[in-house]
């Protein structure tokens, strides 16, 4: 058994332990927490730190598969040209892709990840997943505008999820703008059937609003380039969320991914229906493609549980959600360190349905310790780091 000493200790689902000890086996699992009391005279050394000792974090909204792409995408030149740039550079020989893959799956285990909400186009992740230290679920994500390629589109999603059928996974829908109502019913219908967990892009850009509010915008221009024809589809005089929301799941839970453009009317608008929303935000991608937060104090005191991800290297420079971190607290000074910390840890294990087991330090669990050296006052700093415990 191992012992660790810090300066804190934050289990999240407790208040936080000055110079707290905590004890775990082999496997990874919290045998003891405490305030160091108890351990007086116990035969096993204590390795102290400083610094902060807190749960492995969560990823909730990845892409794995597209790794290969880092640094082969412009950055802040808006969504649709993001989109034609992965669609146009994402094919790539299938060595490079599973290297790629590899790599960042290490580098969110250096980095002190526990668990990765994945979102998959292709099998080609499925060997890196059965043999990686992290817990993976995988979303199978559709994509069909045109209501006459639901059908297919979606067996075809069955197929591949056949395929991941020794690993958590779902079938997803991938954004407002490229997911037909007809599909949404499939993917509602599977999800009254069986265990379903929905993550879709949400209001990544203001282009999306244009486009159901008025059917304006630089959309039209991406429809064309995949030459869709679009003539069926008309504008909603509201927001992407407000149309959507009403076709989704209430049998599952959802993840509501990026929101950079939704607005306090959008909530409200959420709030009125019984859905299991959760938000997630990935601000470093955000400013990568949009050069744009959302606007994440809106979200605050909703009711709502918050949660964080990285987005793929396609559109960020690593996979850290202590990154994330210090670029939410960089860009709104009145959240926390303490407030942030359940967004990456506990809240992301709920909206997987881990929490049993990982999120919190807590007794039986094996949620994975990170210690977190360099904060200032609790706030991160430029020397802030994470290290991996266990």
């Amino acid at each position: 058994m191992k012992k660790f000493k810090a300066d804190y200790i934050f289990p999240v689902n407790a208040d936080p332990i000055k110079n707290g000890i905590v004890t775990v086996d082999d496997s990874g699992q919290i045998v003891a927490l405490d305030d160091g009391v108890s351990n007086q005279g116990n035969d096993i050394k204590i390795e102290k730190l400083e610094g902060i000792i807190c749960p492995g974090f969560i990823n909730t909204h990845c892409h794995v598969e597209l790794s290969h792409l880092k640094s082969k995408i412009t950055a802040k030149k808006g969504l649709v040209n993001f989109i034609k740039e992965v669609q146009t550079h994402r094919h790539a020989d299938e060595i490079a892709i599973l290297d790629a893959a590899k790599a960042a799956d290490q580098e969110m285990y250096q980095n002190g990840i526990v668990a990765v909400g994945d979102i998959a186009n292709s099998a080609a992740t499925i060997q890196l997943k059965n043999e990686s230290k992290l817990y993976y679920h995988t979303f199978i994500e559709v994509f069909s505008f045109l209501p006459s390629r639901a059908q297919a589109v979606f067996n075809d999603a069955l197929a591949l999820c056949n395929q991941f059928k020794s690993l958590p996974c779902s079938v997803t829908p991938h954004a407002p703008y490229s997911v037909s109502k007809e599909l949404f019913r499939s993917i509602n219908k599977l999800s009254e059937e069986r265990p379903n967990l929905i993550s879709i892009h949400n209001q990544e850009s203001q282009e999306e609003n244009k486009l159901y509010r008025y059917k304006l915008g630089e959309f039209i221009d991406l429809y064309n380039f995949f030459k869709i024809d679009i003539s069926f589809f008309r504008p909603q005089a509201r927001n992407s969320i407000q149309t959507v929301v009403p076709l989704l799941t209430n049998k599952q839970n959802i993840l509501l991914v990026h929101n950079t453009f939704t607005n306090l009317k959008d909530i409200y608008f959420v709030k009125r229906f019984d859905r299991k929303i959760n938000w997630c935000f990935c601000p470093n991608a955000n400013l990568y493609i949009e050069d744009q937060l959302p606007k994440i104090d809106l979200f605050l005191d909703q009711g709502f549980n918050i949660t964080l991800g990285t987005d793929s290297l396609a559109s960020n420079y690593k996979l850290c959600i202590l990154s994330e971190m210090r670029t939410i607290q960089d860009n709104f000074t009145g959240i926390s360190f303490a407030q942030m910390l359940p967004w990456a840890t506990l809240n992301g294990a709920k909206f997987l349905g881990i929490a049993d087991d990982k999120g919190s330090i807590e007794v039986g669990k094996t949620p994975g310790l990170n210690l977190i050296t360099g904060l200032d006052n609790f706030r991160i700093t430029d020397h802030t780091k994470v290290r991996r415990l266990i």
